[in-house]
């Protein structure tokens, strides 16, 4: 039974994401500090805020719409992490590793956006 957004799934391994967002950007370069290192971080952070804004909203279509929200910030996630692998920032096992767990976050999503619309 789901009480809390903190019982969803979704919201838990996104949650892993954000920590192991913030532990892989810690080696950036200090000249992205304001730049990529940033916009990683708030894209990652984005995921489970929307999850939990929406789940705490208590309507179905409120709920629906945050969730799209967490995914696009899935999806400029996806990218800031590959331009950081590209850039050499980010070392390619660091890479896959996250991509993983955001790969599976976003699939996630989409099942539960798909099971809201859907379901009575």
């Amino acid at each position: 039974m789901v009480n809390s957004y903190k019982d969803l799934t979704v919201w838990q391994k996104s949650y892993d994401v954000v920590i192991k967002v913030y532990g892989l950007t810690r080696s950036f370069p200090k000249e992205e500090a304001y730049g990529l290192t940033s916009q990683i971080r708030r894209a990652a952070v984005a995921i489970p805020s929307n999850i939990a804004e929406g789940h705490t909203r208590g309507h179905r279509g409120e709920f629906i719409q945050f969730l799209n929200i967490a995914f696009a910030s899935g999806a400029e996630l996806e990218t800031q992490l590959l331009l950081a692998k590209d850039l050499q920032y980010l070392p390619e096992p660091n890479y896959f590793q996250v991509n993983v767990l955001l790969t599976e976050v976003m699939k996630m999503l989409n099942g539960l956006i798909t099971k809201l619309k859907t379901s009575p």
